[in-house]
């Protein structure tokens, strides 16, 4: 009598981690064969999988420069992985479902929940579509943009691919780009229409899909969600914030700003400000910049964008609960507010916990990376936040990266695209309902 295999059951978060490891295998995979570069040799495993770490986490650290060694078929390969991972795996699955009218049944519906961060399965499906359409739709937007502009320096057909390309990477926070040399827009510091058609790419690939709906709801609800009040304020302040203080840090900087005219300064200023928040594009040298700038953008990047975007880092809602909570408690106040609203204690919990392991995961990895490979602590720490916040700016170093070193930074792209909440809940071990809880005690704060 044949015994019965017993079948494999996994979680929300356990299927999300499954999935993004699948795809960054199969990129792995087709990043290693030599059609996929220039060279015509197989890129070496870990190079390979770094790139498809990346690309799969929309980070946009490379090791190697992506317009130069990668030919057309591996540039496709990485705008594909870019989309996927930016949409997510269980996105794109459900967009063949509905394609060919096949059911979605309640477990992918559980699975779509936990990926687009919603507290419900009510209306999942109905999100998902809008999520395919507004992204589609502003891609095509960008891209059209791109190509018009870029068609004034090269064939149309060169100019159409490099649109597409790089509305992809930039909606998507990917901050990968075929400009060759390691460049980004670095070549177009004072071009309004790169400048802005990049920083609207970027902000709305990192508003998430949630505001994207709520805002084009707004004409027939004519209010918006406390979710989506709070996003558009903290991303409005650190955007403005950021622009200042990178103008005034940066303004006679030879290096950076310093050689630009006003409209110049501003633009550069503008999208650094909006970049760390998880882009990866850099229209100035980021090694030029003086630590005072770095140091900002260290934090740019552990912010983050928002919740149910492309985009990575602790999130701005996290960023604004816990500054919230910090106020309240110093004005004496048991509830933190917004606009009216009072904010849960769990999701207070929430936020200082993923605040803890993100700093956690940070330091942890930039002490572990000091100590294997002999570099400036500031540019360890730099790649390590920028990993972490799926940003992909860099000050050079991952190129020199050591094998274990490039190693750690991919699974710490990983963590900080899957989410270190949901790998937490993918690895622990089920367990019930607490039975009881214990009696109150009091120890002595500050």
């Amino acid at each position: 009598m044949a015994m019965a295999v017993p079948k494999l059951r996994f979680s929300p978060p356990q299927i999300l981690a499954i999935g993004y490891a699948t795809m960054v295998l199969i990129g792995t995979l087709l990043l290693m064969l030599p059609a996929a570069n220039q060279v015509g040799q197989p890129l070496p495993l870990i190079d390979a999988f770094f790139t498809a770490t990346s690309a799969v986490c929309v980070t946009g650290l490379v090791i190697v420069d992506t317009g130069t060694f990668f030919n057309a078929f591996g540039q496709t390969v990485i705008m594909v992985l870019i989309q996927v991972g930016g949409l997510g795996f269980m996105t794109m699955a459900t967009l063949f479902a509905l394609v060919f009218q096949r059911r979605i049944s309640l477990r992918d519906r559980l699975v779509l929940q936990e990926a687009m961060n919603q507290g419900s399965v009510e209306g999942i499906v109905r999100l998902i579509r809008r999520v395919l359409y507004y992204s589609l739709t502003i891609e095509a937007v960008g891209a059209l943009i791109f190509t018009l502009r870029l068609a004034f320096e090269m064939p149309i057909h060169r100019a159409f691919y490099f649109g597409v390309f790089h509305s992809i990477s930039f909606f998507n926070n990917a901050g990968f780009d075929i400009f060759g040399g390691f460049s980004s827009l670095t070549h177009y510091t004072d071009d309004p229409v790169m400048i802005l058609t990049s920083i609207m790419l970027i902000v709305l690939g990192g508003l998430g899909f949630i505001v994207l709906s709520d805002l084009a709801d707004l004409r027939h609800k004519k209010k918006l969600s406390l979710h989506s009040k709070v996003v558009l304020s903290t991303t409005g302040i650190l955007i403005l914030l950021g622009t200042i203080v990178i103008l005034l840090f940066e303004w006679s900087n030879p290096g950076t700003l310093g050689r630009f005219g006003v409209g110049g300064k501003f633009w550069g200023a503008l999208l650094q400000s909006v970049s760390p928040r998880t882009a990866g594009v850099n229209s100035v040298d980021l090694t030029a910049l003086h630590q005072a700038t770095q140091f900002l953008i260290l934090i740019l990047m552990f912010i983050g964008a928002s919740p149910g975007s492309t985009a990575g880092g602790i999130k701005t809602t996290t960023f604004a609960v816990t500054i919230g909570a910090m106020i309240a408690m110093m004005r004496g106040r048991q509830d933190v507010v917004f606009f009216r609203q009072r904010i849960g204690r769990e999701r207070i919990l929430k936020a200082l916990t993923i605040i803890l392991l993100g700093l956690g995961l940070v330091i942890g990895v930039a002490m572990v990376l000091s100590a294997i490979d002999n570099h400036d602590f500031m540019l360890i720490l730099f790649e390590t936040m920028s990993a972490f916040g799926t940003v992909g700016l860099s000050l050079g170093l991952t190129p020199e990266l050591s094998t274990f070193g490039k190693i750690l930074i991919a699974l710490t792209m990983f963590a900080g695209r899957v989410g270190l909440l949901t790998l937490v809940y993918a690895l622990k071990p089920k367990k019930g309902p607490e039975k009881f809880r214990n009696p109150e005690g009091k120890i002595i704060i500050g």
